[in-house]
């Protein structure tokens, strides 16, 4: 019944004109708009530019300034009026969010008389009731000739809109204007709620070193207002706010794509802005991507790897043989000479293959951060199926306080139809040596070894070392 009641207020609300003793206030809604531009930041906050044309009167007034941004940061409103200075000034700000609902309609109407209305279906008629609110109160009581009813069902029917209650999310201004003509205002404020990222579509091609990628830009839109025929402008890094300092300036620079760039780069302050060469409508509650840039033919590699610990070497290692899970990866060159050479903002990509039947299969994906051409863009994937590693030491010995010898077995079985090769990555710390391997390894980093294997066919490798830490 509640529902129903509900689905009534909002009927009647479309049916009854506005009331018009709320004095000389003056309202403006976005049909009054010139333009707007809505510009994107990647942390969850927009910047709204909502030029008017209004019709103010001269002297002193109320304006509300409708449909702006449920999520708005009201201290941040800035009015500035396209015309002479001091023409119009804004004396006091307001901001409505106290909105129009069913409980506070009925609130207004506490002490006075309603109308309910219900059908009776016995009598299969329509029964009027004149009834007197007398709280509205976690639920509602009535007076009903002379009784007292602990609610009733129907629906509720008020006379009027009672004053001052304010239906969308409202600024309201106490104006002077000393000039008679109609108004352009610029008005722009930020809003929450409202964020951009980079998302990417990867498809390998049969045997994974050619791949097509394209970029898209997903905004999503929950501030409470949507945006008619928007200039649209994205910034990408992280901007400065009170309860953060990082800030990232790795942006995108240069559309490369089979079609003409539907974006254009500029520098702007340590950042990069991005304007959309065309209008859209960014409706609220929505989802929208937009083509970035699209690049074929790119070479990518993939890599099988094997991940150990640094927790394995000062200790002994009891598991029984445990088996490893052997990482996929597909990583690439981000340059001009692999169709590339984009400046990749910060996003998700998504990798597909083709089956033997031809469909297109979802096969994994990863996160990037802001990547500036010319660099690698390393990709999990996923865990090999057919591929396993089982790590063993052999021996374990403490040969003083601060210092440790192990031996280690890592065996890699490979149950595809060809063969692969697989790295075995040891992250290793304080004074550490190997004392012997029985497969040469390169070091990647102060302490890091990596070993690289070929594995035949439905085949097996062993490798070995002994290592010793101190600490």
């Amino acid at each position: 019944m509640k529902g129903r009641f509900a689905i009534f207020c909002c009927v009647l609300l479309l049916l009854v004109p506005a009331s018009t003793s709320a004095g000389t206030a003056i309202k403006s809604t976005e049909q009054d708009q010139k333009s707007v531009e809505v510009t994107v930041y990647n942390s969850n906050l927009g910047l709204i530019k909502d030029t008017r044309l209004i019709d103010i009167p001269t002297g002193s007034g109320e304006l509300r300034f409708m449909d702006v941004a449920a999520s708005i940061v009201p201290v941040t409103v800035h009015v500035a009026p396209q015309r002479g200075p001091g023409d119009f000034i804004v004396l006091e700000q307001n901001y409505e969010y106290d909105l129009m609902n069913a409980d506070k309609l009925l609130d207004k109407y506490v002490g006075k008389e309603i109308k309910i209305i219900d059908w009776n279906r016995y009598h299969d008629r329509k029964d009027v009731i004149q009834a007197e609110l007398l709280s509205n109160n976690d639920g509602q009581i009535y007076r009903i000739d002379g009784e007292i009813y602990l609610g009733h069902p129907g629906f509720k029917v008020l006379p009027e809109l009672p004053e001052n209650l304010i239906a969308k999310p409202t600024l309201t201004w106490l104006y002077e204007n000393t000039k008679q003509s109609p108004c352009a205002l610029e008005v722009s404020y930020l809003t929450g709620n409202i964020s951009w990222e980079a998302d990417y579509i990867m498809v390998l091609n049969e045997d994974d070193r050619k791949a097509d990628l394209s970029g898209w830009v997903t905004i999503d839109n929950r501030s409470g207002a949507g945006y008619r025929e928007a200039t649209l402008k994205l910034i990408a890094g992280e901007i400065h706010r009170a309860e953060e300092v990082g800030r990232d300036r790795a942006v995108l620079a240069e559309m490369v794509a089979k079609a003409a760039p539907q974006f254009e780069e500029k520098a702007f302050f340590e950042y990069h802005i991005y304007d959309l060469q065309r209008k859209t409508t960014i409706k609220d509650r929505q989802t929208k991507q937009i083509r970035l840039f699209e690049a074929a033919d790119v070479s990518v590699e993939k890599e099988l790897l094997v991940y150990g610990s640094t927790g394995y070497f000062t200790r002994q290692y009891r598991e029984k043989n445990p088996e490893q899970p052997v990482a996929v990866y597909v990583f690439f060159q981000n340059s001009l000479q692999n169709n590339l050479g984009i400046p990749l903002p910060e996003g998700t990509i998504r990798l597909y293959k083709k089956d033997a039947a031809g469909s297109q299969q979802f096969i994994g994906e990863d996160r990037i951060r802001h990547t500036p051409k010319d660099e690698k863009v390393r990709l999990k994937v996923g865990e090999a199926f057919d591929v396993v590693a089982e790590r063993k030491q052999t021996d374990f010995q403490q040969k003083t306080s601060q210092l440790f010898e192990s031996q280690w077995e890592v065996k890699v079985r490979n149950h595809k139809m060809e063969d692969v090769v697989v790295g075995i990555i040891e992250p290793l710390y304080g004074n550490w040596s190997i004392l012997r391997s029985s497969h040469s390894y390169r070091k990647l980093d102060a302490f890091t070894i990596r070993f690289d294997v070929t594995v035949p066919a439905d085949g097996e490798v062993t490798v070995t070392y002994r290592v010793r830490v101190g600490l």
